[in-house]
């Protein structure tokens, strides 16, 4: 299994680069989180790689780690922008925010996916499977989802039932045995088939 490398960082002939990448596009609840994060080349942490590859553990001290030595910056688009503008245009919202709360502008981004969102700060390469390809991207998914997983604990607080604990958000048996018992939360994405279901199925 070959992992990510710095190679199209290099061959982007530019700097600084940052990878972008966006955790929660599929689940049923909470926010869609982006990050971006340029690596200093010199300091690069060990054990990068596509955040679903990694255990929660190895996320968390990654987490970490890149944080004290990269630039990061973190977009979130909300539930109401999600249901607003839908899920595509809202991790195209999260990805600019996150680009544009970089400490310093990028000069090139290297962007998770087959899709350039339109109006980014700098020229962008899409990368699919980018997450497993460039240390940058995978440094960027590492943060999105420790992110993203960490606000949907703080959701689980305060409404339990629904196991966003452990499934953060996404549609599997505890969750919807959640909403049968306890009904839709304020944090659903009503514009999501089965939720809007839910919701409509009264009428």
């Amino acid at each position: 299994m070959t992992s990510p490398d710095f190679n199209f960082e290099v061959s982007c002939n530019k700097s600084p680069v940052c990878g972008v990448d966006e955790a929660g596009r599929g689940p049923w609840a909470g926010p869609v989180v982006a990050s971006a994060v340029i690596l200093n080349p010199a300091h690069i942490p060990e054990g990068l790689n596509d955040s679903k590859k990694l255990t929660a553990k190895r996320r968390e001290a990654l987490f970490d780690v890149i944080n004290e030595v990269a630039q990061v910056g973190v977009g979130i688009a909300s539930v109401q922008e999600i249901d607003e503008i839908n899920i595509l245009q809202a991790t195209f919202l999260a990805m600019r925010r996150a680009v544009e709360a970089l400490p310093n502008q990028p000069a090139y981004a290297l962007i998770d996916g087959n899709k350039i969102p339109p109006h980014l700060i700098c020229p962008a390469r899409a990368i699919v499977k980018g997450d497993g390809r460039s240390v940058s991207i995978a440094a960027a998914s590492i943060i999105a989802k420790v992110t993203r997983d960490r606000i949907m604990v703080t959701l689980a607080q305060q409404f339990p039932g629904y196991g966003w604990e452990r499934n953060a958000g996404y549609g599997v048996k505890a969750h919807q045995e959640g909403l049968n018992r306890l009904g839709v939360t304020p944090h659903h994405r009503v514009s999501f088939k089965p939720i809007h279901k839910m919701l409509y199925q009264e009428n």
